[in-house]
């Protein structure tokens, strides 16, 4: 039994090709593509307004223009970005039932909302590198400055690009995906090409930026646990280990429940010729992923003075 690819060929019951026209009933009932347009109307919504307030704000302040909050505007680009690119389109192919604009579109979507949203995961591999070097001094007395942030975020972008351009070169490709309304890397058909690519995107954007925030925030955790031993009476510095604990936690969970699932069945699916994943299952991870724009900027800019508040805490030391 072969992987379920209906993302690929029309059907042999008569299914329309994905930019032919309507994949209900043949895919999944009309409700499923209702209820996905209904949810990316709302990511598009919510991702526009706080990410698009983190960017306002950043501008208008000039103290929020720090070194340190580069990469968090440089996050807010790449979800306003993945919104615009992808969120948006999903939701109207969805209302539609296939993907309304096209073959080239949907690898043109495919491009960017897997380059945005590659930059916005390293953004938040760096800011846990930068936390980690900002409050744990592994480097001594290193002072983080502008050029490092740029170089930063010049980073995102550059490393994004050299594992996204391949599929438009022939190292696998962009194809609809799941429900035929949004577009993404080929995990589906399998071969030496695709699997291979897909092995690589896994290990270089997926397993490394993990890697770098578990490594980081590790670290992080370890200092802060030290200096609060250092003041056990200090009311200030546990409730301030606690706060970052939930914080860290958090981060880490939400790095893991946007971006696991999607690594998950890609792996599985490109590694095991065997398995057959319905087009309503095989759409949610994409989907799922699109949903972190909405909480990304709450997790890591509303919430992140609490690390560099801490990073004063363990410089008072």
């Amino acid at each position: 039994m072969q992987v379920s690819n209906s993302s690929q060929t029309p059907m042999q019951n008569g299914t329309p090709g994905p930019f032919d026209g309507p994949q209900w009933p043949h895919l999944a009932p009309r409700s499923i593509y209702i209820l996905v347009a209904m949810l990316m109307g709302a990511v598009v919504f919510a991702a526009s307004l706080v990410n698009g307030l983190v960017i306002v704000v950043s501008i208008r302040h000039k103290k929020l223009r720090s070194p340190l909050n580069y990469i968090l505007v440089n996050l807010a680009v790449a979800d306003l970005m993945v919104t615009f690119f992808g969120s948006t389109v999903s939701f109207a192919n969805n209302v539609n039932g296939f993907f309304v604009l096209g073959k080239t579109a949907c690898e043109f979507e495919g491009f960017m909302v897997s380059l945005t949203g590659i930059v916005g995961l390293w953004s938040l591999a760096i800011l846990a590198f930068e936390s980690y070097i900002v409050i744990c001094k592994p480097m001594g007395d290193f002072r983080f400055q502008q050029r490092h942030a740029v170089i930063g975020c010049a980073f995102t972008w550059a490393w994004s690009l050299l594992w996204t351009v391949p599929p438009i070169l022939g190292w696998s490709s962009y194809v609809p995906e799941g429900l035929r309304t949004s577009c993404g890397p080929n995990w589906y058909t399998g071969g030496s090409t695709n699997n291979s690519y897909i092995l690589a995107l896994f290990i270089t954007c997926f397993v490394m930026p993990l890697s770098m925030i578990l490594f980081s925030y590790t670290n992080l955790l370890v200092t802060l646990q030290a200096v609060a031993a250092q003041q056990k009476e200090a009311e200030t510095t546990q409730r301030a280990e606690r706060e970052v604990t939930r914080m860290v936690v958090t981060m880490v969970m939400a790095f893991l429940v946007c971006w696991l699932p999607y690594a998950t069945f890609a792996m599985v699916v490109a590694t095991n010729k065997d398995v057959t994943i319905l087009p309503a299952l095989a759409s949610l991870p994409s989907y799922f992923s699109k949903t972190a724009t909405v909480y990304n900027p709450i997790i890591y800019v509303f919430m992140n003075k609490q690390v560099f508040e801490l990073g004063v805490l363990v410089q008072s030391q």
